[in-house]
């Protein structure tokens, strides 16, 4: 007989010693999986459910897992549960305390399954969870921007391009470039939820069953739109995380865009907007300063995010089926993606709607950098002159303006006319911020009785989730 504790292992009938103290640790997950626990112990009554239908388990050994998991459950969440490192995972811990608390029959609940199959089925409760509580904080952020837009249809602010001053747009239609961005990531979250929410339940190691299993059962009792559809691809593949990995790397890019230009904005140079207090902090040194680390950090933590979609890709690229376990690998990728996505978007909620935009800074950036100059273009144009003559035509106008540091709309009749004879008194109604902007009269233009509709479709739309 040989002296060693291979014993205490679910898994240790065919070892003949212990495993090593430290190869213990370092394939043990339990430290970070037992986040899982909830939608473990969810599968695990659906399993014995489905195990009692189909004549496996009694209706009485079925009613003792079910009481013994949703004790465990409770103690779990009230913090008296002691989690095992030597027991591996969250499976393996909730299933040893099940035997120890009502016999035998714990033991009979592993039945028909395998942790291969258990695993990716947490998995895709556990994602399908998260991908619930962010679209809520996505539509949250959308309706946030939809008020603040519709608040500043009219309020004019320099639009650029290079980050130099180009034409004029209002601050509203800005804000709906931002909810168009995060409407295709709402679209793209939702889904690769389709993809998600497919039950690999029954799947087993890698071959499926020879018990009398029900996998349609465990899938509606799961709220699974169906099974997956081959128990190879069932417990190996992880697409899916790295799908919603995808959608989080381009959302936090569209979020990294929308901190750069706040950034930017609340900055002394620029001056658009102020960020209530609550969203910055001060220097250690410099008592002045009001920092703006919420987009700051929401900035930073995107090549977090996509370092976990990198991560996730590699760890998949070379696998062989069925499972690995490299697989091991996808949580803490997975989960730090979920936490800062849904931190991200919980901050920008909050802050979004909160800029106080200072209108009389957006105007004067607009009116000095000669904006309205497309405009003096398309008007000369509709007098009869070809555009790249028009165009060189007010090249030389701004060049004038920069030498006497006078915009168009501040030149004379006569100053203007030195460089075209077609123009006449009428060019003031559209070298005006307003009459510029209020000129861009189409579906997408930034013509506030644009921005005003879009603000309405959007509000339709958003209440139709």
């Amino acid at each position: 007989m040989s002296n060693n504790n291979s014993s205490d292992k679910p898994w240790g009938g065919r070892f003949t010693e212990a495993t090593d103290a430290f190869v213990e640790r370092f394939t043990a997950s339990v430290d970070f999986d037992r986040r899982f626990y909830r939608h473990d112990i969810q599968g695990s009554i659906a399993h014995a459910t489905m195990l009692a239908e189909c004549g496996v388990l009694t209706g009485e050994e079925k009613q003792q897992i079910i009481d013994g998991l949703t004790a465990i459950r409770e103690d779990i969440e009230t913090g008296n549960f002691n989690w095992s490192v030597s027991l591996e995972d969250v499976h393996m811990n909730i299933e040893a305390e099940l035997t120890k608390r009502i016999g035998i029959t714990g033991k009979k609940l592993h039945t028909g399954r395998s942790r291969n199959d258990q695993v990716a089925t947490d998995i895709r409760l556990y994602l399908r969870d998260a991908i619930d509580e962010i679209a809520a904080e996505l539509t949250r952020l959308q309706q946030g921007l939809l008020d603040l837009a519709a608040r500043e249809a009219d309020t004019i602010m320099p639009g650029f391009t290079h980050l130099q001053s180009a034409q004029p747009v209002t601050f509203g239609h800005h804000l709906l470039a931002w909810f168009e961005m995060l409407q295709r990531d709402y679209e793209r979250l939702l889904d690769c939820r389709k993809r998600v929410n497919r039950s690999p339940l029954g799947a087993a190691a890698l071959a499926g069953t020879s018990y009398p299993i029900d996998r349609e059962l465990t899938s509606k009792l799961l709220g699974f739109d169906a099974p997956t559809g081959n128990s190879l691809d069932s417990v190996s593949d992880r697409d899916f995380a790295i799908e919603f990995c995808s959608f989080a790397a381009l959302l936090m890019t569209h979020l990294s865009r929308a901190s750069e230009e706040i950034i930017l904005w609340s900055s002394a140079q620029f001056n658009f907007i102020d960020l209530p207090d609550r969203f910055c902090t001060g220097s250690s040194i410099m008592p002045q300063k009001k920092n703006p680390d919420v987009p700051e950090l929401v900035r930073g933590k995107t090549g977090r995010v996509n370092g976990h979609l990198v991560s996730l890709l590699t760890l998949m690229k070379s696998q062989p089926l069925a499972y690995n376990k490299d697989n091991q690998e996808d949580k803490e990728p997975l989960f730090d993606a979920v936490d800062t996505v849904r931190d991200c978007l919980r901050a920008f909620a909050d802050m979004a709607p909160a800029m106080l935009p200072k209108r009389d800074k957006m105007r004067a950036a607009a009116i000095a950098g000669f904006s309205t100059a497309t405009d003096l273009a398309d008007y000369l144009v509709r007098k009869g002159i070809p555009f790249r003559d028009a165009h060189e035509i007010v090249g030389k106008a701004v060049g004038y303006g920069v030498q006497s540091s006078k915009d168009l709309s501040e030149m004379s009749l006569d100053e203007l006319k030195q460089f075209s004879s077609d123009i006449e008194n009428d060019v003031f109604d559209v070298l005006t911020l307003e009459g510029s902007v209020a000129a861009r009269d189409h579906l997408g233009g930034t013509a506030p009785n644009q921005v005003r509709q879009a603000v309405e479709r959007n509000r339709a739309l958003l209440s139709a989730r």
